[in-house]
């Protein structure tokens, strides 16, 4: 890739990377705009993939995560690939894929994602017991990260929620909160907003206190004009 070229993708990567908790449609823009440069390059479409997904742009995060899975061969993709598939209102789909895979065959982590999102789709088609009893045995018996663990915890409360066991939703989360404990999953915050305890902060007024995210925007800019002639 031309110098020139891989300074504006990377610009653009970076800003999208910065961007994609506080403003994902923003972040999903930039990292279309690296996608169309370098659409080859399997960093850059992990990149637009992971955008989309959190701009809810599921239909575009699915063609992507589908490009990447075929350009490395990885099985990771698999679960969000399926969990797209859910997003759009095809749970079926989403079970067939996750059948394409056996569970013997992927490391713990990627098996606990396959199973949040099997649980997930069994609900979306009616079938509460069977995400119970999934979640449940997920819970029980899971291998995995600490951050794993707490994934498959959280999801588990907040099937329960769903149900109405606040009770044990709260005891499942708190042992969540103590596997993350740097508060990836987020079931501390989800703890703190049960208990009505939510603070809403002003994204827009922290970027604007930090000199580096407009040092960022206007780098982004400026490349991406000069690949125009601008």
């Amino acid at each position: 890739m031309p110098k020139e070229l891989a300074r504006t993708v990377g610009a653009h990567l970076l800003a999208a990377g910065m961007l994609i908790d506080s403003d994902p449609q923003l972040a999903y823009a930039h990292a279309e705009a690296a996608r169309r440069r370098a659409a080859r390059l399997p960093v850059v479409r992990e990149a637009a993939a992971e955008a989309a997904y959190a701009a809810g742009e599921f239909s575009a995060a699915l063609t992507e995560y589908r490009a990447l899975r075929r350009m490395t061969g990885s099985p990771e993709y698999l679960a969000v690939i399926a969990d797209c598939e859910r997003a759009l209102g095809r749970p079926e789909a989403a079970l067939r894929l996750l059948r394409e895979q056996p569970l013997a065959d992927v490391d713990d982590d990627v098996r606990i994602e396959m199973l949040l999102v099997e649980a997930g789709a069994r609900e979306d088609l009616g079938q509460t017991d069977e995400a119970w009893r999934l979640l449940k045995q997920a819970v029980d018996n899971a291998p995995g990260s600490a951050v794993a663990r707490a994934r498959v915890q959280h999801g588990f409360a907040e099937l329960l929620l769903r149900g109405g066991d606040e009770a044990g939703a709260r005891r499942w989360l708190a042992s969540a909160a103590r596997l993350d404990e740097e508060g990836v999953v987020g079931s501390a915050d989800r703890i703190a907003e049960l208990d009505g305890m939510v603070i809403e902060v002003d994204e827009e007024e922290f970027l604007d206190a930090d000199p580096g995210s407009s040092d960022v925007a206007q780098e982004s800019a400026s490349a991406d004009a000069s690949t125009r002639g601008e």
